[in-house]
């Protein structure tokens, strides 16, 4: 009988948060496998819970040369917990390697769900969440990190990132370059920590606070695209104000936002507007 491969989510701030069965699996496991030893030696503490299996360090650095080591011991009948210094192993994080040599053979894989900074962000930033896609780490280097953004410029799902706090105010530059100063978007910094906080605003403006100098853990989120102007069309623009109108907003006010929504200049819808009604259309 091969050994299971369990991926166990840990706290991304307050050690509260953890799941109920973390402290089981720690105490059950043949081998515990850590991204920094130091650091589930004080999540064990405040859980007040004693690995009794093997463990090992397993982060990036390693990573490679010690997979086939935990292979074997999955293949001899271990049980394997796999934790990260913070969320779910594999996210942006070591574990993606492991994961795969073990469903190469075959390898029962299970995970103990926890806390999600992505989805946790996501939850927070007041942003659209039915449909989004995660980005990890945009590169280091300016040409690369452009060029990226760019890949996405379009994207009209909610885009979320990690970043370094040293490097959120060119990666904020950066995205106003790309997708417009007037993109919205949210820094999460420090979720379910004490300095939890959470800037909302356009992306210009995001860089700008930024570059004043941030700290802690970082997580970006950004508005998807807006719809191009020539996919929605004067019609389209002329039956969204009309919305608005009935919703009880003014019509300058709702031509503005349709403005912002379609991604066009206020005159473009304000000119559709006004072509309707001569038109005699409902407007």
């Amino acid at each position: 009988m091969t050994g299971t491969l369990v991926l166990a989510g840990t706290p991304i701030g307050d050690v509260q948060d953890a799941p109920p069965r973390l402290a089981e699996e720690l105490t059950g496991a043949d081998v515990v496998a850590a991204e920094d030893t130091r650091r589930l030696r004080r999540l064990t503490q405040a859980l007040g819970v004693q690995p009794k299996g093997r463990v090992v360090s397993y982060f990036e650095g390693n990573e490679a040369a010690r997979t086939p080591e935990l292979v074997e011991a999955l293949v001899g009948g271990a049980r394997v917990l796999l934790v990260t210094d913070a969320g779910m192993p594999s996210v942006s994080d070591p574990g993606y390697r492991l994961v795969a040599a073990a469903v190469e053979k075959d390898i029962k894989v299970t995970a103990v769900p926890g806390p999600s900074a992505v989805l946790t962000a996501l939850a927070l930033s007041g942003l659209p969440v039915d449909r989004f896609c995660f980005e990890g780490f945009l590169p280091r280097k300016a040409g690369e990190r452009l060029s990226r953004l760019r890949e996405v410029a379009g994207e009209r799902r909610t885009l979320v990132y990690f970043e370094a706090p040293h490097r959120l105010d060119d990666t904020l530059a950066a995205m106003a370059e790309v997708f417009g100063a007037e993109r919205r978007a949210a820094v999460c910094r420090e979720l379910t920590k004490t300095y939890e906080e959470i800037k909302r605003g356009p992306v210009g403006e995001l860089a700008a606070w930024a570059a004043e100098g941030v700290r802690g853990e970082i997580t970006v989120v950004v508005e998807g695209a807006p719809e191009k102007a020539e996919e929605l069309g004067a019609d389209e623009l002329v039956r969204r104000v009309r919305v608005r109108e009935e919703a009880g907003e003014r019509r300058k006010e709702a031509i503005a936002a349709v403005a912002v929504e379609a991604g066009v200049p206020k005159r473009e819808v304000f000119d559709a507007v006004v072509a309707a009604k001569s038109a005699q259309k409902p407007v």
